[in-house]
């Protein structure tokens, strides 16, 4: 008498739906993990735009004519996920503005002269914070 080995196609149908389950979690996670990663490139890159205006209205005593690329403020370059822009120059007022794109679009954070961070634009499903940067769905900072 040979004695058949092997696996029960209800023991694979168990372990296909194991493997569902788990897929059906983990994947949405680890795309909003990508996600918030990606994010921390703008916000990284706005903070950084915050210190070199500063820097700029040291040596000029105004934030009018920065962001220019000569200068010791140029807005940043070499990033994937967002592009960048200046608004609201003049002798003391300034809002540089990062807007995503690609797998981040919707996504538009905003820094002025008072360290005012804020989220002014989110992808649906997401929640706007007027009083930060979102690095979470629920809009949290």
């Amino acid at each position: 008498m040979r004695r058949q080995s092997g696996f029960t196609l209800i023991e694979l149908m168990i372990v296909v739906a194991i493997i569902a389950i788990l897929s059906a979690i983990a994947i949405p996670s680890y795309s909003n993990y990508i996600v918030r990663a990606r994010i921390s490139e703008g916000v990284s890159a706005l903070a950084s735009m915050r210190v070199k205006m500063e820097q700029y209205f040291q040596d000029n005593r105004t934030f009018a004519n920065a962001c220019q690329a000569n200068t010791i403020a140029p807005l940043p370059t070499g990033v994937n996920y967002f592009t960048y822009a200046c608004s609201n120059l003049d002798q003391s007022n300034y809002t540089v503005t990062a807007t995503g794109n690609g797998p981040v679009q919707g996504f538009v954070f905003t820094i002025n002269q008072l360290n005012v961070r804020a989220t002014t634009g989110v992808p649906t499903g997401w929640t706007a914070n007027a009083t930060c940067w979102v690095l979470k769905k629920d809009g949290s900072c």
